[in-house]
């Protein structure tokens, strides 16, 4: 079966020894279906929901960037932004090396480079160095870029719900029976089914519990900047 949003639909079918559906009904299925479709998109929410970093909603994004523009506006699936991944990268015909953008606080761009966004000049263009982040889903470059660079940043992008028979969730396959206990709580749930609907979600969550720890509880590193006297610098320190 296809990993697909019919694929999980029909998973929760057969679980409940209900005629399977077909790409040709799929999008007017009502009653049992419908809701089968929804207990669906509900598990995947719940699942996004219980971390705001899923590696698996990790998104690279380029962006061509205009001369004599600062403000850009992030995608619109935007959930949360490492604003320490902006780079420009190296583009030998406009003659930049690849360089990373330095966060500044939106305060502090308003206090020493606003006039720079409305008086645009040579003196105050260039290749960008910061980048702040603004109240209203934006981000500002500083300088103003002064040639149409490649922007490069990274970030955590917005769950969305299925609605094609096609539509993929963005979950690895490997964790599709995880999504199918979840959308089993929900299909129990709509049959009035209390008790079965209270047992599969906690299969549910401590499938959810797996997926954290495999993703997002792991052993992290400092990076230390002293440098010897020899000029060696130091090792990675764990964090316990």
């Amino acid at each position: 079966m296809a990993y697909d949003f019919l694929g999980l639909v029909n998973d929760v079918n057969r679980r409940l020894n209900e005629v399977e559906l077909s790409t040709s009904n799929f999008a007017t299925a009502s009653g049992f279906y419908a809701s089968a479709k929804e207990a669906v998109n509900a598990a995947i929410r719940q699942i996004n929901y219980q971390a705001y970093e899923w590696p698996f909603n990790h998104v690279t994004q380029e962006e061509f960037l205009l001369a004599g523009t600062s403000r850009y506006t992030f995608p619109s699936d935007v959930k949360t932004v490492d604003m320490n991944t902006f780079r420009i990268k190296k583009d030998v015909a406009l003659g930049n090396e690849t360089s990373h953008l330095n966060v500044l606080q939106y305060e502090d761009y308003l206090d020493k480079y606003i006039d720079s966004e409305y008086n645009y000049t040579n003196a105050n263009s260039g290749v960008p160095k910061l980048v702040a982040r603004t109240p209203n889903m934006e981000f500002t470059l500083v300088p103003t870029p002064d040639k149409d660079y490649e922007l490069v940043y990274e970030y955590y992008r917005l769950p969305f719900d299925m609605i094609l028979h096609n539509d993929v969730p963005t979950i690895p396959e490997v964790f599709r029976s995880i999504i199918v206990d979840g959308a089993m709580h929900y299909a129990y749930l709509f049959r009035g089914n209390s008790q079965d609907a209270a047992s599969t979600q906690d299969k549910f969550m401590n499938g959810i519990k797996q997926m954290r720890s495999i993703f997002i509880n792991r052993t992290d590193y400092v990076r230390t900047t002293v440098i010897d006297r020899n000029g060696n610098r130091g090792s990675n320190t764990r964090i316990r």
